[in-house]
């Protein structure tokens, strides 16, 4: 049964907050580490923690999501994020923020493995459902630099994290009065049969995780290194920290957009041959980029961010396509676990690589990386064969 639109509309909200809170921290950085008379890149490690959580608790978060109940995970998640950025905000010293940022990575790990399946169940059109998400998530990103730059100009860098600290407070109490409560976890439901393979498993399950990794590990060093690589590059063009966050949410609900695309896309035509055009178009981007600033770095900026955020739904999809609903958090949860284990990497390596060699060596890295995502994609299955028909004893409950 589709949800209602109150509670679509809360899950989406919730992809946004965990992409928000998540990258707060990135844009509100150099004002903190000025704050304590500390460098940013020396600071920027503090968040790597987060991140790793982020993905290896998608594990235990999806476990829970599939044998407890998504509703209940959701609120949790939407309680914990509160709690964390609150905490965030009484900071004292790095030590400090340190835990609590590494908390706030643990209640995010439950939002992908958990709040995306939820959203799924009963979805006529899923790959347009995942394109609206994503651009929900995406949103959030936006949000993070432009509502982060104007709390942090205007109240100090504390007041950006407490202020949606209070709004994810007031999403947990909405869910819990207003989404129904599920009436079977989704592992006790009946199970579809889905007769594919073993060999069309196997590839996909190898994309879905490599390919994973590295999107996430590019994912990572764009948006949490996005601000400061613009605060460089248009120096002398524009110094105010507000506007910066103005220009460079632009470019994250510009390019936001490009999942509605492709969420659509995913509904009509096989995944390799969107995925596959997606990320190889990264390559030259993020090269020329390299070599770029002033404005026209502004508008690479811009393509290149319509291509990384454009390939986000691919994974998503792929699982809705090959998994079935009953076991779709505790998957999701592991491909999470391995690729955004990975991928925190790039948060901890992001500040030491910009001090030791400079933005334009990361966009090279960045397109090396990308070169790796194009051929594990070029792997991947050319058309999904599809799922045997469920016996109608299956349908009944019987065996």
């Amino acid at each position: 049964m589709s949800h209602s639109r109150s509670t679509v509309l809360l899950l989406n909200l919730g992809h946004a907050m965990d992409h928000l809170f998540l990258l707060i921290f990135a844009t509100a950085v150099v004002a903190i580490a000025r704050d304590w008379g500390m460098a940013w890149p020396d600071l920027m490690p503090h968040t790597a923690p987060a991140f790793a959580l982020f993905g290896l608790l998608s594990v235990p978060s999806g476990r829970l999501g599939d044998l407890w109940g998504r509703r209940s995970m959701m609120v949790i998640f939407f309680a914990g994020m509160g709690v964390s950025a609150l905490v965030i905000a009484s900071s004292t010293g790095p030590w400090h923020l340190f835990a609590a940022l590494t908390v706030m990575g643990a209640f995010a790990s439950i939002y992908h493995p958990v709040g995306i399946p939820m959203l799924v169940q009963g979805a006529t059109r899923p790959g347009f459902t995942i394109g609206v998400n994503g651009l929900a998530g995406n949103l959030g990103i936006a949000g993070a630099a432009i509502l982060t730059g104007f709390l942090v100009k205007h109240l100090g860098w504390r007041a950006a994290f407490a202020v949606p600290g209070l709004v994810s407070l007031a999403c947990a109490a909405l869910f819990w009065l207003t989404v129904p409560r599920e009436e079977m976890a989704p592992a006790k439901r009946p199970k579809k049969q889905l007769d594919l393979p073993r060999s069309v498993m196997i590839r996909v399950v190898l994309v879905m995780t490599l390919a994973g990794a590295t999107s996430s590990m590019i994912f990572n060093f764009t948006t949490n290194g996005n601000g400061a690589f613009l605060t460089e590059r248009l120096t002398g063009i524009i110094e105010d920290p507000a506007t910066l966050g103005v220009l460079l949410a632009l470019v994250y609900t510009i390019a936001s957009f490009a999942q509605l695309v492709v969420g659509k896309l995913i509904d009509k035509y096989p995944l390799k041959w969107i995925y596959l055009p997606i990320v190889a178009a990264q390559v030259p981007l993020f090269v020329l980029a390299a070599q770029t600033s002033g404005w026209p770095l502004y508008a690479l900026m811009l393509a290149f961010m319509i291509f990384v955020f454009g390939a986000i739904p691919f994974v998503d999809a792929m699982i809705v396509q090959y998994v079935d609903d009953r076991m779709r958090s505790r998957v999701a949860g592991i491909r999470l676990a391995i690729s955004f284990g990975v991928a925190s990497t790039a948060v901890y390596l992001l500040g030491p690589v910009v001090k030791g060699a400079g933005f334009t060596t990361l966009l090279l890295l960045m397109a090396g990386i990308s070169i790796l995502t194009t051929l594990f994609v070029a792997f991947l299955p050319g058309r999904v064969p599809r799922p045997a028909p469920v016996p109608a004893a299956v349908v009944a409950g019987g065996t």
